[in-house]
């Protein structure tokens, strides 16, 4: 790969990490808010003010594995879980993003659907990625 490669790669693991970080960060700021995004989106799902400092920091973990590039082969399958069930929960504004004909839909959400595109991207190319905490290696790496 060449270090332009390597350095949009290292760019898009800090981008979707501070998502991860912010979205975590959200759940310790304002656990309401948390429990609101939980009803409306995701059928209620662990929809407790208690819950939310504990998902809180599962995702500022996985933000910070993802900038830093550790334990790829693990973070990155369950950082497209999250993601992909981002994108289920909004999935009106994937369809429809100006709500024209499914209640419920905002343009503002369709960017979910890149972004886990960007989290599939960094899967296919993760032993590739040179600019991380665990290295591409050549002998199957444990990234």
């Amino acid at each position: 790969m060449s270090p332009h490669t390597d350095k949009a790669l290292l760019f898009l693991r800090i981008s979707i990490g501070a998502l991860m970080l912010v979205w975590g960060m959200d759940k310790f700021a304002d656990p309401v808010h948390g429990v609101r995004v939980a009803e409306r989106f995701y059928f209620g799902l662990f929809a407790s003010a208690s819950v939310m400092p504990l998902l809180g920091a599962l995702q500022v973990l996985m933000g910070v594995l993802v900038v830093v590039g550790a334990f790829r082969r693990y973070v990155y399958p369950a950082l497209a879980l999250v993601t992909g069930i981002t994108l289920l929960g909004v999935w009106r504004s994937i369809i429809d993003p100006w709500g024209w004909m499914l209640e419920g839909a905002n343009a503002l959400f369709f960017p979910s659907l890149i972004i886990f595109a960007a989290v599939l991207v960094l899967i296919a190319v993760r032993d590739t990625d040179r600019i991380a905490l665990q290295p591409y290696s050549k002998q199957g790496s444990s990234s």
